[in-house]
């Protein structure tokens, strides 16, 4: 499937970054630098021009616009919310669509390269290209975590371009289906409404589509890609798949028509390379498991009903004047379970690039 981005190379752009794609063996990068760009450009103006506008307007009793590290928080959860929404509805149409994509074997799913697998890889480095921006930017509020999980993250994704894994980027982009909810959440916090119904179902939501989008299928898909990955390792793509790859770029058409294109100077998959992503990919999971399980009991904290103090039965003749303590000691009890699970569940700064493909 051709890359359905609306604007096509430009080629300026493509001869400027060539030299470099080059030297780092990037060959699809020149194809989509320009989205690559694009993506960061427009999360930025979302960062420092759309939602300041926007949440002044809708929340300005909540907009924190004079405390400067509250405001790049939020901010940053504006952009983290609408990137979440855009990648993952463009990743499920491009599964739904490329054909080319779904009838890949092995060798396909590793060295194969299509113009829309292509595109969600580099709106997904876009995205990090920002990230990896704004923690720079405001590293006394972000942390030198968070900037260490961009460029890892903005690595990680640049290493589709090769291009490698790239039938998986949609794949692993899925990971983000959670990641609205998680969001959602946090504002719920912020806007005074935590242990409301909204956030509740909300969370309910945010468990559910956790635990099916980042345990049952990021574990299963994790599985496949490693042993994707254990037999390129051992040998390169087939002689077949390069002699067409050869025969259709003679002609000029191989890119589009041609899934193994970049394959023809392909050989085994480095062991580096195979290795960085592994530990990637299962840090991540670990990760996923251990988040999952605070979400779960930081519910359960929330809603589990509150324990009754003991009181003392007060001797005959005398006052009981135990009562109003115990019924005191109850709503002192809501009133702390009333918390935000925002206390054990990670911000979603921490799962903002939570995805590692």
């Amino acid at each position: 499937m051709r890359d359905p981005f609306p604007i096509p190379p430009i080629p300026s752009l493509s001869a400027w970054i060539q030299p470099y794609a080059d030297a780092l063996s990037l060959p699809t990068l020149p194809l989509h630098i320009h989205e690559v760009l694009g993506a960061a450009l427009f999360y930025t103006f979302i960062h420092t021009v759309l939602s300041p506008i926007l949440s002044s307007a809708l929340f300005p009793a909540y907009y924190p616009k004079h405390h400067r590290a509250k405001k790049a928080n939020w901010d940053a959860h504006v952009v983290s919310l609408a990137q979440s929404v855009l990648i993952n509805a463009l990743a499920l149409w491009t599964m739904w669509k490329d054909e080319e994509r779904a009838n890949s074997d092995w060798e396909q799913r590793v060295w194969g390269y299509t113009g829309a697998s292509g595109m969600i890889q580099a709106l997904a480095a876009g995205y990090f290209v920002w990230d990896l921006g704004i923690t720079l930017l405001n590293l006394d509020i972000f942390g030198l975590g968070l900037l260490a999980h961009a460029v890892s993250a903005l690595a990680v994704y640049t290493f589709g371009f090769r291009p490698f894994l790239n039938y998986y980027s949609s794949i692993f982009i899925l990971y983000e289906l959670s990641t609205p909810f998680l969001n959602i959440h946090w504002f719920f916090d912020k806007l005074n409404m935590t242990g409301s119904k909204p956030q509740l179902y909300n969370g309910i939501a945010l468990l559910v589509v956790f635990f099916c989008c980042r345990l049952v299928w990021g574990t299963y898909q994790s599985a496949v890609v490693y042993v994707d990955m254990w037999r390129a390792v051992q040998r390169g793509p087939d002689a077949g798949y390069i002699a067409a790859a050869f025969e259709k770029g003679g002609s000029g058409v191989g890119v589009d028509e041609n899934v193994m294109y970049f394959a023809r100077e392909a050989g085994p998959v480095p062991l580096w390379l195979a290795g960085i992503y592994v530990a990637s990919n299962v840090t991540l999971n670990a990760l996923n498991w251990y988040w999952y399980f605070k979400m779960i009991s930081a519910v359960r904290k929330r809603f589990e009903p509150a324990k009754k103090e003991k009181v003392a039965v007060p001797a005959k003749g005398t006052a009981n004047v135990t009562t109003g303590v115990m019924v005191g000691g109850e709503k002192r009890g809501l009133r702390q379970r009333a918390h935000s699970i925002e206390d054990v569940v990670p911000d979603s700064e921490e799962l903002r690039e939570g995805t590692i493909q």
